[in-house]
């Protein structure tokens, strides 16, 4: 008698939807430079530090420097010094892991799913890609408003040109039109996609010209200081320092785009981490330099609140300086944009080779080798929103995706560390993993530094921020001391897992500094980003290419 031939049920939704959402990407080899659908290696080291100085620097080294001056007072030295050395721990946490995935594209997108899972991994790319879409049409219509204030100056244009044109007619308080941003979006867009190498000479003449200004300015300047102006450092105490900080740290993200140029490198094992080391390291020391400058000049309380640095060289005769200041803050933003193109791009390349987002993102141009499908679906998005919208609107809900990166980065850099380690697997005779149990430490360290930065906000009794801390110490601690950790080939974060532990406190701590709408916004893009996962990304994901946790 033939036996029924019975199938075997197939699996829940919930349990096929975890299944995906739990697959990690392995490290794989570098692509072949020959192969199709694979980018150039053009970029050798002093391109990728121009890079991370072009997406660093913009504009606001000649305005942020001096609108915290006016609450810190020269204390803004240390407001930036602080911030750059909080920066100085994700950069490294960055170095190692371009040092260990040196072949890959994608950057924070790529580690997550490298260190954690699939769904960790999208989540992360779409709150930096909305950071980098909102800060593309903005850096977009503030460079249109730049060029539109330098074609007045030629007298028939003077009061000629409709606002539409480059500075904004808003109206309903959400829409703005501006047509020029999106002609510097096209054209930029155009340059990206002609190859990298021409991208490279753009940026690369531009970031030059932009550090040559600013060099020139520290120097013009530091001949009109009075030391006098000094003096007191520190007027509203050490919390204005503090809270200056929390603002300034801003000012340096961008160095984390040279992680990004992984396939792109010549030598990335190599010159990544020295990418991302030095052009952060150049960005601290100009910062510094300026504030010294700006608050020996003038003193503090006298500084402009639209543009600081150049009234404060007006107020000395210098008039042409602040000519000076307005080229180097066209070429600053032109950088800022040209790079936060780029890097959209190769986040969308990323993807689209997992299968997470259509097949179409992945497609790279077969003479170009630039992945000119991704370049300009950015340019276009960018385009709408800095043709139609009033994104400055928009501003106070950005900086969550760069701080949910650099958080993510940095517990990147400890869990991979115990995948290196058989001894750091589960063991059958505990009730928890020692993988769990680490993340659960480095969860507690998150929810600590969010949890200080909400008391040190609202200024709650320093007590309350004592006690968080030390729970945060507590769980570095055990992090320490009950996992075994392994050095990686290529660069080595030092420190580990302190360093990185550190990192993930101040970055959450910033966090909780943000507008309670960056909150919301955090919230709400993860649930959306959420269901497209759940409706496309898990049925198209790639399971070839990944295998589970």
């Amino acid at each position: 008698m033939q036996r029924p031939v019975t199938s075997s049920p197939s699996p829940s939704c919930y349990s096929r939807f975890w299944s995906s959402a739990t697959r990690s990407k392995p490290i794989s080899p570098p692509p072949d430079s020959s192969v199709r659908d694979s980018l150039a290696r053009r970029l050798g080291l002093f391109d990728l530090i121009l890079i991370g100085v072009g997406a660093s620097i913009g504009a606001g080294i000649f305005v942020v420097t001096g609108t915290v001056a006016r609450d810190t007072g020269p204390g803004v030295t240390l407001s930036f010094i602080i911030a750059g050395a909080s920066c100085v721990l994700n950069a490294l946490c960055y170095a190692e892991l371009a040092s260990r995935l040196p072949a890959v594209v994608g950057g924070a997108y790529m580690y997550a799913y490298s260190a954690f899972n699939e769904l960790t991994a999208f989540l992360v790319f779409t709150q930096l890609m909305l950071d980098y879409h909102i800060g593309a049409a903005s850096i977009a219509r503030s460079l249109a408003g730049y060029w539109v204030s330098v074609l007045e100056l030629i007298p028939f244009l003077n009061d000629n040109i409709p606002s539409w044109v480059g500075h904004g007619d808003t109206f309903l308080h959400v829409f703005s039109i501006n047509i020029f941003a999106p002609i510097i979006l096209g054209l930029l867009t155009v340059v990206l996609c002609r190859g990298v190498g021409e991208s490279s000479i753009l940026n690369s003449i531009m970031t030059v010209t932009k550090v040559l200004i600013v060099i020139f300015v520290i120097i013009a300047g530091s001949f009109k200081v009075d030391v006098a102006n000094w003096t007191p450092f520190a007027p509203n105490g050490a919390k204005s320092i503090l809270t200056g900080a929390t603002v300034v740290f801003f000012a340096y993200v961008g160095f984390d785009a040279v992680a990004n140029s992984a396939e792109e490198s010549k030598r990335p094992q190599k010159d990544l981490p020295l990418g991302i080391i030095g052009s952060l390291m150049i960005c601290v020391g100009l910062y510094i330099a300026v504030c010294l400058v700006i608050t020996g000049m003038v003193p503090y309380e006298h500084l402009g609140e639209e543009a600081p640095l150049a009234n404060a060289f007006t107020s000395k005769g210098l008039k042409y300086v602040s000519v000076l200041i307005s080229c180097g803050a066209i070429a600053g933003l032109t950088t800022t944009l040209l790079v936060g193109l780029y890097v959209q791009s190769r986040l969308y390349l990323g993807l689209g080779r997992d299968g997470l987002l259509p097949a179409i993102f992945a497609k790279v141009h077969p003479a170009r080798q630039t992945p000119v499908h991704s370049q300009v679906w950015v340019g276009l998005i960018a385009s709408i929103l800095a043709g139609f919208l009033n994104v400055h609107v928009l501003s106070h809900v950005l900086s969550v995706g760069s701080l949910t990166g650099y958080s993510v980065v940095s517990a990147c850099v400890v869990t991979l560390r115990w995948k290196d380690n058989k001894t750091s697997n589960a063991d059958s005779t505990k009730r928890i993993s020692n993988r769990a149990e680490g993340i659960f430490c480095l969860v507690a360290i998150a929810c600590c530094g969010c949890a200080t930065g909400i008391l040190f906000r609202f200024g709650a009794s320093f007590v309350y921020l004592i006690i968080a801390s030390v729970i945060a110490v507590f769980a570095g601690a055990t992090l320490y001391l009950r996992q075994a950790y392994t050095d990686p080939p290529g660069f080595s974060c030092p420190g580990v897992p302190i360093l990185p532990s550190i990192s993930i406190f101040i970055n959450i701590f910033l966090f909780a500094q943000l507008h309670y709408e960056a909150w919301v916004r955090f919230v709400v893009l993860n649930i959306v980003a959420l269901g497209v996962y759940a409706f496309y990304g898990q049925f198209h994901a790639k399971p070839g290419s990944a295998g589970e946790v």
